[in-house]
């Protein structure tokens, strides 16, 4: 299987580069595999497809301002870090540009209250650092820091909570659950007041997400890690609603990921606290999940790969050339794809 096979052709002017106003007015293709049809529907029409009894599986992580400006003590140049995931303590694992000046040692300063020490280099030129703080770490984070958007949106993002879930809770995250992005809470109380079952679970995103596949062969991509967090109240929500006979959807690749990590080969799902790197593409057989709501995924992404091994390649693909024909909106602030 190769990384071309899930490539396809996007006109740039179709990347979203701003959420829509109001967030349940994005248009959601709807994929029925077992009736091999596509719909063209609202995100709020989504509670005509949920039924009582389902359990949507929401992943609750919240992005942190994880983008900072500084520079190195006595140079006047601006260096950029990226915090990636928070290792023990006041050390993380960061992206830093330019990276070839930062050595072990040197001290990257951003305030008169925040400075780091780079300690470690890993092996991908990622930087592990220590902080250095006077005062609450978060909240000078949330002063200093800003949103670490994807690469593809150039335009400023004006209200930084766009990029946020509505129930976004856990900090953690470099990047946004997108798929979550279109739920407001007038949806969810529809949602529940029908009888579907909201469970929550934590996966923290990490930039990974947005690494392009350098490999030819998709089956040796080395899958990034990333943490995880599901309840024993969570799981027996899950197992009941399996034991009934009732479907289990998840709510974007993160809350999928956790749901095929989590979960048995006896098909029951335990309680985890822990990294998984899983790596799910076409030939993966799912476990747990019965249906995905999912944003439309950069090309030769590891998410198109997931999403081609949920619907069938050639049915994403299909897909995905219906969705540029009738010009739905791509990517974290784009359009979204429930499949049934």
């Amino acid at each position: 299987m190769k990384t071309s096979d899930f490539y396809y052709d996007l006109p740039h002017e179709l990347i979203a580069q701003t959420p829509l106003e109001n967030r349940q007015k994005s248009r959601m293709m709807v994929l029925d595999r077992s009736k091999d049809s596509v719909e063209h529907k609202i995100f709020e029409n989504i509670v005509d497809y949920i039924n009582p009894g389902d359990t949507l599986v929401l992943n609750d992580t919240r992005v942190i301002p994880a983008r900072l400006f500084g520079h190195r003590v006595g140079k006047e140049e601006k260096i950029e870090v990226l915090l990636l995931k928070q290792k023990e303590g006041d050390r993380w694992q960061t992206l830093v540009k330019p990276g070839k000046k930062c050595k072990i040692g040197e001290i990257i300063e951003f305030s008169d209250k925040l400075r780091l020490e780079v300690v470690d280099i890993l092996e991908d030129g990622q930087r592990v650092v220590e902080f250095k703080y006077d005062g609450i770490f978060n909240e000078i984070l949330d002063e200093l820091g800003t949103m670490p958007l994807p690469p593809y949106i150039t335009e400023k993002l004006e209200d930084q909570d766009r990029y946020q879930t509505v129930y976004s809770k856990n900090k953690g995250s470099a990047a946004a659950p997108t798929a979550g992005l279109h739920f407001t809470k007038e949806v969810l109380k529809e949602l529940e007041e029908k009888g579907v079952n909201l469970v929550y679970v934590t996966l923290h995103v990490g930039l990974g997400t947005f690494r392009p596949v350098k490999v030819d062969d998709v089956t040796k991509h080395d899958m990034h890690s990333e943490y995880y967090i599901i309840s024993q109240e969570a799981c027996d929500t899950i197992n009941a609603t399996k034991k009934a006979g009732k479907r289990v959807i998840a709510v974007g690749t993160t809350s999928c990921r956790v749901l095929e990590s989590a979960t048995g080969d006896d098909g029951i799902i335990t309680p985890h606290a822990e990294e998984t790197k899983i790596f799910i593409y076409p030939g993966y057989k799912f476990k747990m999940i019965d249906g995905l709501l999912t944003n439309f995924h950069l090309p030769e992404s590891t998410l198109i790969m997931l999403v081609s091994a949920l619907a069938t390649k050639e049915k994403i693909m299909d897909a995905y050339k219906i969705a540029v024909e009738n010009k739905y909106r791509f990517f974290s602030f784009g359009d979204c794809m429930l499949i049934l």
